[in-house]
């Protein structure tokens, strides 16, 4: 909401000297989000007056129509002679009133004006448009046209209201009186403790028999409706220059006199409101739900399918408007016309005025399902005061007579259902025990009569809700009021103390550690949305069967493009390293932590839970057994330098062992030493994949899959080139981990190092061989690691070497050269035997 100060100043009697960042400051401290405070008009400087347009001289020779002009500006150019201006907008005759600027002048955006010589002529300065002025948009996209009543050489800054102060609100549902100049007026007069002008305080006439006639055959949907009329609107009204200028600083766009006025009161009240032409309207006006498959053109020009739950206005003919949501083309105030026959103006001259108040929900779904959002269903949505509507058609009617030269009707239709007043029960001291501060009864009756609540009572309180506020409808939300205007930045600070002997579970050390690790490694942590779609798996060569297809799509996604939830995190991860890729930065190691959610096809249907009390054991239950596998996952993925070139070596690129080593630190961090076998895996290079495997139970479990991403991924989603990635199941290594980590022994005694190559089949995975090593050299061993892979003559056709570097400790003694021998010579023994391996040399 779009407040401007000029325009608030008339509803509270702020200080003079007060602007509009005082004004954002008090504003904030009872809870209102001001996000900015626009000063319109900063820096400009006049002379900037109205002229009036004596000679119009086209000049020819040129790509663009530019027209030479003499104006009248009086003697604000301090010679009284016309002013000689290079224009090329079109859209103004000799006559006619202009806004001119003169040489000296400076305008928005520090734009200094001068006499300057162009296309063949000097030009003394310019006729501005509104867009030049900052005024916004105004429709026509040209030079400001003016009323002719207005005196040749009259300060235009003045008279356009240039200069102002808006500040812009950021209302939350909860709060929608505050989307009006009458609720934020209220707001400001209780934060300043002034007395507060409600322009909602009008003379209303009484119902009567002679009112247009409405019925309403939907009271659930619609339980107020008031319809007023206007006859003899003149065709030639326009609204006037404060009226338009109020729409533009509150950002709306000026159309017609009859428009603008109701948007100004809407803006004013909070009330949204529509006008029909009467003579395109045939018979009663009508409020009921759409028959399934009616069409209905509505203002913005587009065809509408209806739906049954949708809430129209209808004539005889049907519908004639989406109630609450956007009027219909075929009852559109119409504009003024020449005829090009007689030579006078027509357009609408009666016009019947709707003020009514919708059910919110109803409104905020037929908004949704026809994607069709408006200022006046953000209002319904959120709770428009009921009350408000026969104020507002007054108002508009008050308007469209005095700026129109219209006559209102007599008649006045007031459909209404009987509801009573809301009442709330709470006891006196119950703010004080929300905010553990002392009020005192007193304080807490003064603030909730601020907010406009009836209160009785003494220990016990009976408040009376006003019609305004939906949103208080229960003790707390009373006790938010009191809390709020007394100030949250007086409320006492203490910290929560957590009970002993709680902390974080292992499973939650386990996350940080590996967050942690992957970034001591140099990878950078990145956050994605966990939504994706079935395009992206096919980019990734994810086969029909494969169980990442098995995803859960969301009922309301923020994206159709992005209905289901993700099965793996690597192609949000791509899509990450793809951006940050097309900015510049070519070096890129990501990796992200979080669940994945796979569905079973055995989830139940979720059952809607009760709200007055907590659910029982048995319905949380039934919620968590709707829940689809939720299984938590880490994945990184690389690609440029891995480790940069200088003057301390040459570097080198990211290949897929490192995404495998990151497989193997992460594994680490749960106490899992990982296998690694070559594998074949969507998205993977079949000949660059790995799988990681951990041993559960004594068996052998995938765990993740690492390595290169195929050339076809890659160009699929165009990545760079050897991009590679890893992804890894957490819950799976802490189920093949020990428990919590314990921390190494470390001996104090020398080591004893002892080296060994095995020619092997090359078919035999290096996992294998190191296996069977592991398992032949007995406890002695403290670490073994592969060193090199050779082949060729000396290794026979079809073979390899694989040269290990053993290293024996012993805990309690310094190993003997015969017993790290006998210890080396134990674990070939086991390779022979296991792989058919032989000791090369």
């Amino acid at each position: 909401m779009r407040v401007p100060l000029s325009w608030l100043r008339e509803y509270v009697d702020l200080p003079a000297t007060e602007t509009g960042r005082d004004v954002q400051a008090k504003l904030i401290d009872v809870g209102l989000e001001v996000e900015t405070v626009e000063r319109l008009g900063e820096g400009l400087k006049g002379p900037l007056v109205v002229g009036q347009v004596l000679t119009i001289e086209e000049l020819e020779g040129f790509k663009k129509p530019i027209r030479f002009c003499t104006v009248d500006v009086g003697d604000a150019n301090g010679t009284g002679e016309p002013q000689e201006i290079v224009c090329g907008a079109r859209n103004f005759a000799v006559g006619d009133k202009v806004v001119v600027v003169l040489p000296g002048a400076v305008l928005p955006g520090d734009f200094k004006i001068a006499a300057r010589k162009t296309y063949g002529k000097t030009s003394h300065g310019m006729i501005c448009s509104g867009d030049e002025l900052g005024m916004g948009d105004d429709g026509t996209h040209g030079i400001i046209v003016l009323p002719p009543e207005y005196e040749v050489g009259t300060d235009a800054i003045e008279l356009l209201e240039l200069v102002d102060e808006v500040l812009d609100i950021a209302v939350t549902p909860d709060r929608g009186y505050c989307l009006s100049m009458r609720g934020v007026a209220r707001e400001t007069a209780t934060a300043y403790g002034l007395q507060l002008r409600d322009p909602a305080l009008l003379d209303v006439p009484p119902p009567n028999a002679s009112g247009y006639p409405v019925q309403v055959s939907d009271p659930i949907g619609c339980d107020r409706f008031t319809a007023r009329t206007v006859s003899g609107l003149e065709p030639e009204a326009r609204s006037p220059i404060w009226l338009t200028r109020r729409l533009q600083k509150a950002g709306m766009r000026p159309v017609s006199l009859a428009v603008d006025i109701t948007n100004y009161v809407m803006l004013e009240l909070g009330q949204p409101l529509h006008a029909y032409d009467r003579v395109t309207v045939d018979g009663p006006i009508g409020v009921r739900r759409a028959t399934a498959g009616e069409q209905l053109t509505t203002l913005d020009g587009t065809k509408r399918v209806l739906d049954a739950q949708d809430l129209v206005i209808t004539d005889n003919r049907g519908p004639i408007g989406l109630a609450g949501v956007m009027g219909g083309a075929n009852t559109e105030i119409a504009g003024a016309v020449t005829d090009p026959e007689t030579g006078q103006l027509r357009g609408t001259t009666d016009v019947v005025i709707e003020a009514a108040h919708f059910d919110a929900i109803s409104i905020a779904r037929t908004a949704r399902r026809h994607k069709l959002s408006s200022e006046a269903a953000k209002r319904f949505e959120r709770g428009v005061d009921p009350e408000a509507a026969s104020a507002a058609a007054q108002r508009t009617v008050d308007l469209l007579v005095l700026l129109g030269g219209g006559t209102a009707g007599e008649g006045v239709t007031e459909v209404v259902s009987p509801r009573g007043p809301r009442t709330l029960t709470i006891p006196a001291d119950h703010p004080d025990k929300v905010a553990g501060v002392e009020y005192g009864r007193e304080t807490v009756v003064r603030r909730l009569q601020q907010v406009g609540c009836d209160v009785y009572g003494q220990d016990e309180l009976v408040v009376t809700v006003p019609s305004w506020r939906p949103d208080l409808s229960d003790p707390n939300d009373l006790a938010e009021e009191v809390i709020r205007l007394e100030g949250y930045e007086n409320l006492p600070s203490t910290l929560p103390k957590p009970p002993a002997g709680r902390g974080l579970t292992e499973r939650q050390r386990l996350h940080r550690r590996v967050g942690r690790v992957l970034a001591g490694a140099g990878y950078v942590e990145a956050l994605n949305y966990p939504f994706t779609g079935s395009h992206v798996l096919d980019q990734l060569g994810i086969e029909p069967d494969d169980p990442r297809r098995s995803a859960v799509t969301l009922v309301n996604p923020l994206s159709d493009e992005e209905p289901d939830l993700r099965t793996t995190l690597i192609p949000g991860l791509l899509g990450a390293l793809r951006r940050n890729y097309g900015r510049g930065s070519h070096d890129l190691a990501l990796f992200e932590t979080g669940p994945v959610f796979r569905a079973t096809g055995d989830e139940k249907p979720a059952s809607r839970l009760v709200v007055d009390r907590r659910p029982t054991d048995d319905e949380i239950a039934s919620l968590d057994a709707s829940l689809p596998q939720q299984p938590r996952r880490a994945a990184v993925v690389l690609t440029g330098a891995r480790e940069q070139a200088g003057w301390w070596g040459e570097g080198r690129p990211a290949i897929w062992a490192d995404a495998i080593e990151a497989g193997r630190a992460v594994a680490r961090e749960a106490g899992v030493e990982l296998i690694v076998r070559q594998d074949q895996h969507a998205p993977f290079h079949p000949g660059r994949c790995a799988a990681l495997l951990a041993l559960v139970d004594g068996e052998e479990v995938l765990v993740g899959n690492a390595g290169e991403l195929h050339p076809r991924v890659i160009k699929a989603m165009a990545l760079p080139e050897r991009t590679c990635a890893m992804e890894i199941d957490l819950d799976r290594l802490e189920r093949a981990g020990a428990g919590a980590l314990k921390a190494p022994t470390i001996s104090s005694f020398p080591v004893a190092t002892q080296d060994v190559a095995l020619i092997v089949d090359g078919s035999v995975p290096a996992a294998d061989v190191e296996a069977a090593l592991r398992d032949g050299a007995g406890e002695l061993l403290e670490s073994l690691r592969l060193f090199d892979v050779f082949t060729g003559e000396q290794t026979g056709a079809g073979k390899k070497s694989l040269a290990y570097a053993l290293r024996f400790r012993a805990p309690d003694r310094t190993l003997t050269a015969e017993e790290a021998t006998a210890a080396r010579d134990a674990a070939v023994a086991a390779a022979v035997e296991r792989t058919g391996a032989v000791l090369r040399g």
